[in-house]
């Protein structure tokens, strides 16, 4: 009998326990994968030689730690560029965003006109434009190519008529600006060009031949400066640079409010082009103020014509004429010759881009005796008829005086000397001032400042020459005999005419204005201020010296007859001075004038003109200057509609009989 076999090694289930249960193998008991002798804490069992062996899988979780930890050192890192973008240098990135994506655009103000009392413009303003770049645009990280400058000047050269050099000079200079000027001033015409220019090679870009290198080129509105009179009153009205800012004359002294106030556009672009639906910020420009002056623009063409004419006969240097209102102190006129086209200074003498009736400081000679007569009879020591006995010659301080051709003993009245143009008599007149020289020099030195000499004029213009009036203690030996006939004093053309301009108003000096008033952006007109008014002399006496000017005009023996207007009472004064020559400072040659008012029974105009170092002809006031201011007399008369004297001239004796 076989002995019974092991059922766990034949594989058949063993005895039951008690309820008849199997009893299970203790190696089903153990979950699969779990390694050998795990359960029971001893070694697994070699495997036999020669038996398969299992192939085992690794544990996943280590490489998913791993990776974990990878994924959130990078998540760590976004998050703390994010931190350090959006708020630490949140402000730093915008400004560079936006220095790319925000181009400002300067909106130029309007400036004012200028017009004459009329309101015809004397200076205006057309459309125009500044060609403005942005370099940041143009280099090679955001033009996509490395000469974008070059080719971008050597586009615009021809059609801005600038050097390209120069051009891309500007355009490389400062590679991060966004705004540079290319020029100024420019035609619309111009910039049709560089729009069509700029179109076209949008559209070859788009097709992928080659890169928009004007893509940064824009434009500015600039109004330009325009004179639609040429050269006339060029000196009064200056003219504005190519900045835009007055550089002389009217344009320069009122170019603050001229100007207005300039605004500024900001706009979102992107490769040069505003973007549609970007924003936009945009601050208003502010218009400036138009001028109206007192200039009367026919008038002032009259005496730009007669001195013009006058001063090239002459060979003169330089001429002015001075036209005023005698009842209001308004300028109708300041000329001068010769003169320029502020349209166009590029091939101007610069000698003639200023206003020299004003800059001008000469010694002004017998027109100035006026001034020595007013002081006279209104201290009363003297009549129109007073006796003056005038010798050939005069010896006072270190010299002998004279006059300007020799003569025999004169008996003259003082109305005569005044005629003649006597220095000698003048001189004889104004000793009788005071007993001693110097109350005689205070007391002439108080009435010339009364007139206005030594001081500015209040007009204010650049370049403006108070003139030149030593108090009286300073007067030198000469000088106290040389200023009453006026040598040793000087002023400018606007004084001289002021002078005779307050006699012609009775005896009151009013300061004479240019300025009738402003109108604003809105169009509401606002009159200039009211001048100042002194009183110099009286009435009477201010009657009385143009009864003595009408006598150098209408008497024969009167050295103003050139500058008789029929149908009208003339009052008139020669003069005639040394002339020192600015650029050496010593005397050469000579300064011709005439200074009057007319009609001299009811005065509306004052002229006066001068005429530095004439050279052809004659020299002499009377011959020189009083035509010219006849021309410019006559023609303000008939502007003004000015009626004829009614009145016969007074005629006052020039001379007297020594015998009776």
């Amino acid at each position: 009998m076989s002995a019974p076999q092991d059922p766990r090694r034949r594989g058949v289930p063993g005895p039951a326990g008690p309820r008849g249960d199997r009893r299970p193998r203790q190696d089903a008991a153990r979950r699969p994968g779990d390694r050998a002798g795990k359960s029971s804490g001893r070694p697994a069992p070699r495997p036999r030689p020669g038996a398969p062996q299992q192939l085992r899988l690794g544990s996943p979780r280590p490489r998913l730690r791993l990776i974990s930890l990878g994924l959130t050192l990078v998540m760590l890192v976004f998050v703390v560029r994010l931190l350090q973008v959006q708020a630490v240098d949140a402000s730093a990135y915008a400004a560079k965003a936006n220095l790319n994506r925000y181009i400002p655009v300067k909106l130029s103000a309007e400036r004012g006109s200028i017009t004459d009392r009329n309101g015809v413009d004397l200076a205006t303003t057309v459309d125009a434009y500044d060609i403005t770049a942005a370099p940041d645009l143009l280099t090679p990280k955001t033009a996509k190519t490395h000469d974008a400058p070059r080719q971008a000047a050597a586009l615009l050269a021809p059609i801005l008529g600038k050097d390209q050099a120069d051009l891309e000079q500007k355009l490389t200079d400062n590679p991060r600006s966004q705004y540079v000027v290319l020029a100024r001033q420019q035609s619309p015409q111009v910039w049709n060009q560089i729009k069509d220019l700029k179109s076209a090679l949008d559209d070859a870009a788009a097709k992928g031949k080659g890169t928009n290198v004007l893509a940064g080129v824009n434009r500015e509105a600039h109004s330009k400066r325009v004179y639609p009179n040429g050269d006339l009153a060029a000196g009064l009205l200056g003219f504005v640079g190519a900045d835009g800012r007055g550089s002389a004359g009217l344009e320069q002294q009122l170019n603050k409010k001229l100007a207005g106030k300039d605004g500024k556009r900001v706009y979102a672009q992107s490769g040069g082009h505003q973007v549609p639906t970007g924003d936009v910020r945009e601050q208003p420009a502010v218009p400036g103020s138009d001028y109206e002056l007192t200039i009367d623009r026919d008038i002032q063409w009259a005496a730009q014509s007669a001195i013009a004419d006058q001063v090239r006969k002459s060979g003169a240097d330089r001429g002015y004429v001075i036209v005023q209102d005698t009842r209001t102190g308004q300028l109708l006129a300041m000329a001068n010759a010769p003169g320029f086209d502020p349209n166009d200074i590029t091939t101007t003498d610069a000698d003639a881009l200023g206003n020299a009736a004003v800059s001008d400081a000469y010694e002004p000679g017998s027109v100035s005796k006026l001034m020595s007569m007013a002081a006279v009879l209104q201290e009363g020591v003297a009549r129109w008829d007073t006796h003056v006995v005038v010798p050939n010659r005069l010896p006072r301080a270190d010299r002998a005086f004279a006059d300007d051709i020799d003569h025999p003993t004169w008996y003259l009245t003082l109305n005569g000397v005044l005629a003649k143009s006597s220095n000698i008599g003048t001189i004889l007149a104004t000793e009788q001032l005071a007993k001693t020289k110097r109350q005689k020099n205070q007391i002439l030195y108080s009435y010339l400042r009364k007139f206005g000499i030594g001081q500015p004029t209040g007009l204010g213009l650049p370049g403006e020459t108070p003139g030149i009036l030593a108090k009286p203690q300073d007067w030198s030996a000469s000088q106290q005999y040389t200023i009453p006939f006026g040598q040793g004093l000087s002023l400018n053309a606007v004084q001289a005419a002021s002078v005779y301009s307050t006699i012609a108003n009775g005896g009151e000096r009013i300061a004479p204005t240019l300025v009738r008033g402003t109108r604003g952006p809105g169009g509401d007109f606002t009159a200039a201020p009211a001048p100042k008014k002194t009183r110099v002399v009286s009435k009477e006496t201010a009657k009385t010296l143009a009864e003595m000017l009408e006598s150098v005009v209408d008497d024969q023996e009167g050295t103003g007859a050139k500058a008789k207007i029929p149908g009208y009472l003339v009052a008139g004064k020669t003069g005639t001075s040394n002339r020192v020559d600015p650029k050496t400072g010593r005397y050469r040659g000579y300064t011709a004038s005439f200074a009057g008012f007319a009609p001299a029974d009811k005065p509306r105009l004052t002229v006066y003109c001068a005429v530095q170092n004439p050279t052809k002809g004659s020299y002499f006031g009377g011959q020189v200057c009083g035509p010219v201011y006849k021309k410019v007399m006559e023609f303000g008369l008939k502007a003004l509609q000015v009626p004829p004297s009614g009145k016969q001239p007074k005629r006052l004796p020039v001379s007297y009989n020594p015998g009776q």
